[in-house]
Protein backbone atom coordinates (compact mmCIF):
# COMPACT_ATOMS: atom_id res chain seq x y z
CA UNK A 1 0.00 0.00 0.00
CA UNK A 2 1.49 3.45 -0.62
CA UNK A 3 2.03 5.84 1.98
CA UNK A 4 2.48 9.16 0.16
CA UNK A 5 0.23 10.93 -2.60
CA UNK A 6 3.33 10.50 -4.97
CA UNK A 7 3.32 6.81 -4.35
CA UNK A 8 -0.06 6.45 -5.15
CA UNK A 9 0.21 8.72 -8.36
CA UNK A 10 3.38 6.11 -9.38
CA UNK A 11 1.15 3.01 -8.93
CA UNK A 12 -1.62 4.42 -10.87
CA UNK A 13 0.73 5.49 -13.72
CA UNK A 14 2.57 1.67 -13.04
CA UNK A 15 -1.01 0.21 -13.80
CA UNK A 16 -2.10 2.02 -16.99
CA UNK A 17 1.53 1.54 -18.94
CA UNK A 18 1.53 -2.08 -17.67
CA UNK A 19 -1.81 -2.05 -19.30
CA UNK A 20 -1.16 -0.59 -22.21
CA UNK A 21 2.45 -2.44 -23.18
CA UNK A 22 0.19 -5.88 -22.22
CA UNK A 23 -1.99 -4.60 -24.89
CA UNK A 24 0.72 -3.59 -27.39
CA UNK A 25 2.80 -6.84 -26.65
CA UNK A 26 -0.40 -9.01 -27.47
CA UNK A 27 -0.97 -7.16 -30.90
CA UNK A 28 2.56 -7.87 -31.41
CA UNK A 29 2.42 -12.07 -30.65
CA UNK A 30 -1.16 -12.07 -33.03
CA UNK A 31 1.01 -10.00 -35.65
CA UNK A 32 3.31 -12.62 -35.86
CA UNK A 33 1.08 -15.73 -35.51
CA UNK A 34 -0.74 -14.44 -38.64
CA UNK A 35 2.60 -14.69 -40.41
CA UNK A 36 3.52 -18.14 -39.62
CA UNK A 37 -0.04 -19.38 -40.24
CA UNK A 38 -0.72 -17.57 -43.37
CA UNK A 39 -1.63 -20.05 -46.29
CA UNK A 40 0.34 -18.74 -49.19
CA UNK A 41 3.15 -16.55 -50.40
CA UNK A 42 0.82 -13.21 -50.65
CA UNK A 43 -1.46 -13.49 -47.29
CA UNK A 44 2.11 -14.00 -45.62
CA UNK A 45 3.46 -10.79 -47.32
CA UNK A 46 0.87 -8.84 -46.41
CA UNK A 47 1.25 -9.86 -43.05
CA UNK A 48 4.64 -9.78 -42.47
CA UNK A 49 4.78 -5.88 -43.80
CA UNK A 50 2.30 -5.43 -40.53
CA UNK A 51 4.65 -7.60 -38.08
CA UNK A 52 7.48 -5.73 -39.38
CA UNK A 53 6.15 -2.12 -38.53
CA UNK A 54 5.22 -3.06 -35.42
CA UNK A 55 8.75 -4.85 -34.37
CA UNK A 56 10.09 -1.54 -36.04
CA UNK A 57 8.21 0.39 -33.66
CA UNK A 58 7.85 -1.22 -30.55
CA UNK A 59 12.03 -1.98 -30.97
CA UNK A 60 12.27 1.80 -31.16
CA UNK A 61 10.42 2.53 -28.19
CA UNK A 62 11.62 0.06 -26.19
CA UNK A 63 8.60 -2.53 -25.36
CA UNK A 64 10.64 -5.11 -26.93
CA UNK A 65 14.89 -5.04 -27.28
CA UNK A 66 15.61 -3.80 -30.62
CA UNK A 67 17.87 -6.62 -30.68
CA UNK A 68 15.06 -8.77 -30.40
CA UNK A 69 12.84 -7.34 -33.14
CA UNK A 70 15.77 -7.64 -35.52
CA UNK A 71 15.95 -11.22 -34.50
CA UNK A 72 12.17 -11.59 -34.94
CA UNK A 73 12.11 -9.74 -38.40
CA UNK A 74 14.90 -11.80 -39.63
CA UNK A 75 12.92 -15.35 -38.71
CA UNK A 76 9.83 -14.32 -39.88
CA UNK A 77 11.02 -13.03 -43.14
CA UNK A 78 12.63 -16.57 -43.49
CA UNK A 79 9.24 -18.25 -43.09
CA UNK A 80 7.76 -15.28 -45.91
CA UNK A 81 10.40 -16.59 -48.29
CA UNK A 82 9.70 -20.48 -47.33
CA UNK A 83 5.66 -19.76 -48.19
CA UNK A 84 6.61 -18.40 -51.25
CA UNK A 85 5.79 -14.52 -50.77
CA UNK A 86 8.48 -11.69 -50.87
CA UNK A 87 9.63 -10.13 -47.34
Amino acid sequence: MANSRSAEKRSRQNRRRTERNRHQRSKLRTAMKRVISAEDGDSATEAFKRASALLDRFGTRRLVHPNKAARKKAQLARIVNEKGGTP
